[in-house]
């Protein structure tokens, strides 16, 4: 290397990390970013994308075998797991090398290696040749996250699967077993049930989905049980007694405790910082439940230290860390009109059948936080384009200030909503009020025409209902 001194290092290439890279090597700044897997993280490599790239398969699936409805014959439907899990592995394949791609064009030096801070702007790489040592006044860690393991309920790769496991699967899963009903187990459900798994979710709070709005969440769960999930709430996953290709799972609800079997359990409860390893403590960097503590700017707390993404907090999310990393890039390269991100402003997307998407806060929340509020709904089966498609099974939901028309959350299950969601999120940016959506002119026949209509209706001037 011919210099090892930077304006700013980043330890971890997902997509907080390349994404602050880039945006540092755009503002002038000398940069290195270190890796010690995947260019693109968890969420290119294994998370986001290869999970869309299989949930597109199933989707796919589903609709040949409604082929008729369209007038349309699709015989001796089948699939191939093995050529499934090929085209998503092909998917993150391509982007990962376009991720390579473009921290070449930025002139951003990439290491892979591990990295440890030693000390007040150093950080030592352990690659492939040996030791490296470079040196930045700024450090940006972005080294994200991983999935919890609950004690007893350990992965092994055979009967009991993280979402790695659920990803290349080595077989197609008759009896399925999800723990946990946030995105990534309802999207794991999603995928199996789809392709014949009988799949049972179990959710230890008293709703799947539990981040969404209540009624969406009794909206999915009403979809998915018509698809033949079993949906198990405010119930938990005891013990797995692990036998020779089966596994009994002791799930306890309401004091009793059920066993059942299964050949195949994925479990999908949360996830925990990548913290280890990286020399915090002695630095003095402030870690509660596995997580970095930074202020609304995602500073440390020491100087020139910063950490951004899923290190750093919830929400969980890849467009999260994106925003993050470009905030501190900027902030580094002595930009003056840095905004921090606004959780409440970041929409969250799950790709089951049917989609869920949401921003902003749900009625409950809303009227926790003592606002007045209006409430408006629109069903899919009131809009021409969702019957012509085929998929009249949704709705939108829209929450309103009742003094203010300031739009305060939006809430949506049905097909293709996790791409409508950001109309709301532009309307919630820019500071829309209910007067401005509804002189909003939508295009028909489009899906976009729900949301418009659900404005409409939380002020009773609703059409088409």
């Amino acid at each position: 290397m011919a210099s090892a001194t930077y304006d700013m290092i980043v330890i971890g290439a997902g997509p907080g990390g390349y994404v602050a890279a880039i945006r540092g090597a755009q503002l002038g700044l000398k940069v290195a970013i270190v890796e010690r897997e995947h260019m693109g993280g968890i969420c290119l490599n294994w998370g986001c994308i290869p999970t869309k790239a299989m949930l597109r398969s199933s989707e796919v699936f589903h609709l040949m075998h409604r082929a008729k409805e369209f007038g349309l014959k699709a015989e001796g439907i089948g699939y191939d797991l093995n050529a499934v899990v090929k085209r998503s592995r092909g998917v993150a394949k391509q982007l990962n090398s376009g991720v390579g791609h473009l921290l070449k064009k930025n002139k951003v030096t990439a290491l892979m290696g591990e990295a440890t801070l030693t000390g007040k702007g150093k950080v030592s790489v352990r690659t492939e040749k040996g030791t490296e040592e470079l040196t930045a006044k700024n450090i940006v860690l972005a080294t994200g996250a991983r999935a919890r393991e609950l004690p007893g309920l350990e992965a092994d790769g055979d009967l009991v699967w993280t979402y790695k496991h659920a990803l290349m699967p080595s077989r197609m899963p008759k009896k399925l077993l999800v723990i946990g009903s946030g995105a990534i187990g309802i999207e794991f459900a999603s995928f199996y049930n789809t392709l014949g798994a009988d799949t049972t979710v179990v959710e230890v709070m008293d709703r799947i989905l539990p981040v969404e709005d209540a009624e969406i969440s009794a909206f999915a769960k009403k979809s998915f049980t018509k698809q033949g999930m079993k949906i198990m709430e405010k119930s938990m996953v005891k013990q797995l007694d692990r036998g020779k290709g089966t596994v009994t799972a002791h799930i306890e609800t309401g004091g009793k405790v059920e066993k059942m079997e299964f050949d195949t359990v994925i479990s999908a409860v949360g996830i925990v910082g990548n913290t280890e390893g990286l020399g915090l403590d002695a630095l003095g960097i402030k870690v509660e439940k596995t997580h970095v503590v930074t202020d609304p700017y995602c500073r440390t707390g020491v100087e020139g230290v910063y950490a951004i993404g899923d290190l750093a907090g919830a929400p969980w999310l890849a467009h999260k860390a994106s925003h993050e990393g470009v905030m501190v890039a900027e902030l580094i390269a002595g930009k003056n009109t840095v905004h921090p991100v606004d959780p409440d402003s970041i929409a969250g997307c799950t790709y089951c059948h049917p989609q869920v998407a949401s921003v902003g806060l749900t009625e409950a929340q809303a009227k926790d936080k003592g606002h007045e509020i209006k409430v408006g709904r629109f069903p899919f089966i009131g809009n021409g384009k969702a019957i012509a498609l085929g998929e009249p099974e949704g709705m939108v939901k829209t929450v309103f200030d009742a003094k203010t028309g300031e739009l305060l959350g939006a809430h949506m299950v049905g097909a293709e909503v996790t791409e409508l969601i950001q109309g709301y999120v532009v309307g919630r940016q820019l500071e829309t009020t209910e007067e401005d959506l509804m002189e909003t002119v939508f295009p028909h026949p489009t899906l976009s025409e729900m949301m418009h209509e659900s404005v409409l209706d939380a002020f009773d001037r609703v059409i088409h209902i």
